[in-house]
Order: structure tokens, then C-alpha cells, then sequence
């Protein structure tokens, strides 16, 4: 038969060409994975790009790109994102490219992408709601400030305000909306300690410009969610019986002067929504006196609080003209400093809050007071109530 039995298995056993059908094999697997990937990238291009969602020709009218360039300081100028203690940022959307599209069906498209950095600090890309990145509220966005005594606030280039970028978030919805302010921060260790400490973060904290170790107090309140303002005390009618402290603001002193002590004042602390009198009432009725103030803060982007004890004040007035922030205080709630009378003053506050869908609390941090607030707050939270930071309840011209 001519077969060796006695041959050991597949000795002289002639090579056998590699068979076409190990190639098809290939051919066919090569030809379902190119197929799998097709099916794949069809499925992740249609959930981007569906039907009625398709570019534009990248022409002016259908596309805005936003980058962020990496500036370097001019010669002389410093580097603000190495500046310890504050956070470097190139504007709102500092650390991303951002790429809008306009498409067939007037929906915008936005897209995001890092870009490349030097330096090795935090970069944050800020597309939320206006509000501080809790993490980094005890510092400064570096974009908001210019030297001057101390460090001012201003409006930033990309035309971020600082009533924007330090308020405190809240929902949104138009319900029942309660602020709460306790001022007087700074003039008593023992009593800003315990403010800061005991009241709840929705309350907004209103800092003495006069008062002490400002900077440290402004970062623990910061770091625990509140709002913050700043107090700058103003001429009463009974000065000087009634003396709000140097460096107060007064009808007689002109416009530069009051100008140099509000911006000394300004300069004691950063990141506040705004500014708050301190007593006032002669200064905040006299429109030649109070016009250069409203003034500067309409161009730093800062809201102006009236404490509402003044029934002459023209604060809304001027703020108006200037397109100023400006909210006054419906009720003082510690004229009468007991428990039981702040509480009844807080009762009373609710019902304005019903009445009007809105309501703003101005206290002092007595004792009293902080400790009625909190457990008043703390009692009412089942009752439909919002509470928020101050900012969001002024009358915001760039809103209306």
C-alpha cells in the first residue's frame, strides 16, 4: 500500500501549504470587529449628534469659541497665580477651553477641554451657578481685586461682580425665601466666635470694618458656608452723642475723603457680597454725600444692604440711578434684646415673608440673639421656608 507502519507518526510527513481557510478566518473576525466599531462609533455619533443636531459651517454667525489664553504678567506686574493665600484664576473659566456651537434648532452645544498650564496650583472651570466653590471660599478670586489700601474689590474682566462670585447658593425656587443678617462681627472675640460658631451657614454674617482680626474671622466664616458683608459705619443724626467710630463717612468731610475712608474700610477684608451701613442715618438722606459712594459701588460690582432704620434714607434711590444691588431690611429683630421678644420678631418676620414671598432679618451678635435664631431657624425648617444669603434677595438690576 505503500505505507511505512513501522515509521514513527509524522516522520517525512510532507509540509502542507497554509490553507485559505485560515486567511478567510481572519478576513472574517478583521471584517465583525470593523463592523462592531463602526456600530459603536455610528451609536456614540447619533447620541451627540442626532438628527437636527448637525454644525454649522464654523462661520461667525454659527460658532463662539471662548479660550483662555495663557497670559503671562507684564514686566513690573506680579504674578497673581502664585500670590500665597489666594486662588490664581484667568477668568471665569480659567484651566478649560470652552467651544459653544449654535445649531440648526437654536440649541447650543458647549464644550469643554483642559488647556495647557504652567503652574502647578488649582484650576477650577466654573459653568454652575454663580456661587463660590465651597472649597475655596475662605480665598479670594485674584481676578476681583486691585491694590489699593489693602485689597479692592472689583468688577472682573470677564465682567464677574463680586455679589456673584462670593454668594451663597440657593435652590432657585420662588417660594417662601427668608435672609437673615447678624452684624457686628469683629468688635467682641467671645461674641464672633460664638456667631460664627452657633448660627446656621444660611445666615449671612456682616463684619464691623472697625473690628479685629477681621481676615481670620472672614476665613472661619467662610469655610462654614456663610455670606459675608462688610459694615461701614456712617454718620448718624445724633452725632456726636451717638458716635459710629473713626473713620466713618460724613456729610461735611466731600467726596474724597469719604471715598478714601470707604476704601480704607473696604480693604480690611476680601470676599463679601456687599456693604452694609453702620448707624447712617444723616449720611444715607443727603443725596450730595451718598451719589459718590453708590457710584464706586456700582462700578466694583458690590450690593448695598440698608439696615431700614432710617425712614429718610435715599439708598434706594441713588442705587437705582447706579445700578446698584440694594435690598433694605424689613424688620430689626433684637431692638428689644429678650429671647421672647426676638422670637415674636421673627414670628413676625415669617409673616412678611408670606405676605411678600420674601423677607430680610437684620440682628446684632448678642447672645440673645444668636442663640433665638438658631433655635428659631432650626424649628421653622418644616414649615416651607427657604433661607438664603442675602444676594439673593436684593433687587439686582443686571436680574430685572
Amino acid at each position: 500500500m505503500g505505507t511505512d507502519l513501522n515509521a514513527p507518526l509524522g516522520q517525512n510527513r510532507k509540509e502542507k501549504p497554509a490553507r485559505k481557510r485560515d486567511l478567510g478566518r481572519v478576513l472574517r473576525y478583521s471584517g465583525l470587529s470593523l463592523g462592531a466599531l463602526a456600530v459603536v462609533g455610528f451609536s456614540v455619533w447619533s447620541a451627540l449628534f442626532p438628527d437636527g443636531l448637525r454644525r454649522r459651517p464654523a462661520t461667525p454667525a454659527a460658532t463662539e469659541a471662548i479660550a483662555v489664553a495663557d497670559e503671562k504678567p507684564a514686566a513690573g506686574e506680579p504674578d497673581r497665580g502664585k500670590d500665597t493665600g489666594a486662588l490664581g484664576r484667568s477668568g471665569a473659566l480659567a484651566g478649560a477651553h470652552v467651544e459653544k456651537v449654535l445649531t440648526d434648532d437654536g440649541a447650543t452645544v458647549t464644550k469643554y477641554t483642559p488647556r495647557s498650564r504652567e503652574s502647578d496650583g488649582p484650576a477650577l472651570i466654573n459653568v454652575g451657578p454663580r456661587g463660590q466653590d465651597p472649597r475655596m471660599a475662605a480665598l479670594p478670586n485674584e481676578d476681583l481685586l486691585e491694590d489699593g489700601p489693602g485689597r479692592l474689590p472689583i468688577i472682573g474682566p470677564d465682567g464677574l461682580r463680586p455679589m456673584d462670585q462670593y454668594a451663597r447658593p440657593w435652590s432657585g425656587a420662588r417660594g417662601t425665601r427668608i435672609a437673615i443678617v447678624v452684624g457686628g462681627l469683629g468688635l467682641s472675640q467671645t461674641g464672633t466666635q460664638r456667631a460664627i460658631r452657633d448660627l446656621p451657614p444660611e445666615v449671612t454674617l456682616a463684619f464691623a470694618a472697625a473690628g479685629n482680626s477681621l481676615r481670620r474671622w472672614m476665613q472661619d466664616a467662610r469655610r462654614d458656608g456663610h455670606e459675608i458683608l462688610l459694615q461701614v459705619p456712617m454718620e448718624p443724626f445724633d452725632f456726636p452723642n451717638n458716635d459710629p467710630g473713626p473713620h466713618a463717612l460724613s456729610v461735611s468731610a466731600g467726596a474724597k475723603k469719604n471715598l478714601a475712608e470707604l476704601h480704607r474700610s473696604m480693604g480690611q477684608i476680601t470676599n463679601y457680597t456687599g456693604i452694609m451701613n453702620y448707624l447712617g442715618g444723616r449720611f444715607l438722606s443727603d443725596a450730595d454725600a451718598l451719589e459718590p459712594v453708590m457710584r464706586d459701588l456700582g462700578k466694583r460690582g458690590l450690593l448695598f444692604l440698608d439696615d431700614g432704620t432710617s425712614a429718610q434714607s435715599l439708598s434706594g434711590t441713588l442705587a437705582g440711578a447706579f445700578d446698584v444691588p440694594h435690598g433694605f431690611a424689613d424688620l430689626v429683630l433684637d431692638g428689644e434684646l429678650s429671647r421672647s421678644a426676638i422670637l415674636r420678631r421673627l414670628d413676625e418676620l415669617e409673616r412678611i415673608a408670606r405676605r411678600n414671598g420674601t423677607a430680610i432679618g437684620v440682628a446684632s451678635a448678642f447672645e440673645e440673639s444668636v442663640a433665638a435664631i438658631g433655635d428659631w431657624m432650626e424649628e421653622s425648617q418644616g414649615r416651607g421656608i427657604e433661607f438664603v444669603g442675602v444676594a439673593a434677595l436684593v433687587k439686582d438690576p443686571q436680574q430685572n
